[in-house]
């Protein structure tokens, strides 16, 4: 496993997306040392979509902690994220998380999904 070093985050959380991430770490019971991990993976509409869960620290994971909360992601997801805010939208027409990605040429209509 990687050390714990205070490095700046690639993305950032609103404060909506840290009330409902809590809220679901909560709910579900989310082991006490699982992190969020955010990345991407090939698929979706329009190439890539991204990856959002709590999860255990793998060996390949670049650690960070954002407003006191453990955040993984891959070495190599990095490129792809960097500058990317994640929010939390709970209107009439759209509830969930969104991912304003300035590294995104294109995205789909539902958000989840982007070219790079």
């Amino acid at each position: 496993m990687a050390e714990v070093q205070e490095k700046v985050s690639p993305i950032n959380l609103t404060e909506t997306a840290l009330k409902q991430l809590e809220r679901i770490r909560t709910e579900q019971n989310v082991p006490a040392d699982y992190g969020l991990r955010v990345g991407v993976k090939g698929g979706g509409c329009s190439g890539f979509s991204y990856v959002l869960g709590f999860d255990e620290q793998k060996e390949n994971d670049e650690l960070y902690i954002l407003n006191g909360n453990k955040v993984l992601m891959e070495k190599s997801h990095g490129i792809y994220l960097i500058g990317m805010e994640i929010d939390w939208l709970d209107g009439l027409e759209n509830r969930g998380f969104v991912f304003n990605n300035p590294n995104a040429k294109d995205s789909c209509g539902c958000g989840t999904s982007f070219s790079a």
